[in-house]
């Protein structure tokens, strides 16, 4: 009997090729996407990247993965294919619908990258989108009543504020003012990198429409508040506990947005003249007790790093989810690292510019390699965030423009010498 095609098979190499995302709006009525279809921001994104490369023929795609958290509506039907074929993507090419709540567009990405790895596929669309203006979180969910009756979980894990209002027993050294301290930061880094031109370069301006305002178009995120200091930050209510520490400035609200990145085998990326924005080391999701939800990036990543063979001391550039300044701040202590180190989030995170759960690990994912692009001295960094009901997830990435020190110090000799 012959032996499978597969037998002896090697892991392929997987590239980030490029990625992009609509501005995140802010969620409700008065958001700028509440009368847009979650789909049709799906679609945006597809296009655009497609748009961007036309290196890339469309029948060349393989699979498209699209993440929701809430899978119903204008978010549900299989949206990986449907999106993809209402982006006028080729009927040959498949799809389908993931979820992992917050991870979502990171699972995405690792569900195709695994794929691409074994040859399954050349190329693939991952992404996420949440419209959580359209579809709140929890909408429509019946949670088994033994998760209560049974003490499988505490009553606070189904909601995410508890959560870290619980991240912030576990850790009383991690005072309000300390968060407010991080979350104050992360909107001036935000707003410094907005003006210098690098978030611009991302987004796909949406059009969009009110029965109210007519048309108009989203073409920069809604949620960011410049100028936002710890003053302001220590007079806002904290709405999960009287007299808590979590409060909407210090967290990342309810958003409207959408994300896709193209993946491939590194090989064809080079035959199709694809850019190769970074390499996929590994990745590594792990579980942590529910009701704490927000430490879960950290044993993810001790779980990434061991896997990979690196140590924290080989990551160069972190980009941590901010979906509450207390998580971003125990993984920090947990490393050794400083609040306002410059590798962590350096375009800030998600308590600026927004968190539409599914959607927000491909922007991770395209700021790290807009970042690799700026810096060849990082050879690693990493994107992990923390995932509802008790999970963290961390993908660990190479920098194909890196240098070493020598051949950096080479070049600077070289220079001055001109």
């Amino acid at each position: 009997m012959a032996a499978p095609a597969t037998a002896g098979r090697a892991v392929r190499d997987v590239v980030f090729v490029d990625g992009v995302r609509t501005p995140f709006g802010k969620a409700g009525p008065k958001g700028m996407y509440a009368e847009t279809r979650a789909d049709d921001l799906v679609v945006k994104v597809i296009r655009e990247l497609l748009r961007r490369h036309p290196e890339l023929p469309p029948e060349r795609v393989d699979e498209v993965a699209i993440a929701a958290t809430t899978q119903i509506g204008d978010q549900g039907l299989t949206i990986g294919r449907t999106a993809a074929l209402l982006a006028g993507l080729p009927r040959s090419v498949p799809g389908y619908a993931i979820d992992r709540m917050c991870a979502g567009a990171m699972t995405a990405v690792t569900s195709v990258a695994g794929g691409i790895a074994f040859g399954a596929y050349d190329v693939g669309i991952a992404g996420g989108v949440e419209h959580m203006g359209r579809h709140p979180m929890g909408e429509g969910v019946d949670p088994n009543p033994r998760f209560l009756a049974d003490r499988i979980v505490d009553t606070s894990a189904l909601v995410m504020g508890q959560t870290a209002e619980n991240l912030h027993d576990r850790f009383p050294h991690i005072s309000k003012e300390r968060a407010d301290r991080y979350a104050a930061a992360s909107q001036a880094r935000y707003d410094e990198a907005h003006r210098a031109g690098k978030i611009a370069a991302d987004l796909v301006p949406v059009a969009t429409r009110s029965a109210e305002t007519g048309w108009g178009l989203a073409g920069a995120d809604e949620p960011p508040r410049p100028g936002t200091t710890v003053e302001t930050l220590a007079s806002l209510k904290t709405p999960f506990r009287p007299h808590g520490r979590v409060t909407a400035g210090n967290a990342a609200g309810l958003n409207d947005g959408a994300t896709a990145c193209v993946l491939a085998d590194e090989a064809t990326a080079r035959e199709l003249g694809l850019p190769v924005g970074m390499r996929l080391v590994g990745y590594a999701f792990a579980g942590v007790d529910p009701e704490v939800m927000g430490v879960g990036p950290v044993p993810a990543t001790e779980k990434a790093l061991e896997r990979t063979g690196l140590s924290i001391e080989d990551i160069g550039l972190f980009e941590v989810n901010e979906a509450f300044a207390v998580q971003v701040l125990a993984f920090l202590d947990h490393f050794g690292i400083a609040d306002d180190d410059p590798r962590v989030n350096p375009w800030g995170g998600a308590i600026a510019c927004g968190h539409p759960l599914a959607s927000s690990g491909v922007r991770l994912m395209t700021q790290l390699s807009r970042h690799f692009a700026e810096r060849p001295d990082v050879r690693y960094g990493i994107t992990t965030m923390c995932i509802g009901i008790g999970m963290g997830g961390t993908v660990i990435w190479e920098n194909p423009h890196w240098k070493s020190e020598e051949s950096l110090a080479g070049s600077n000799i070289e220079g001055a010498g001109k």
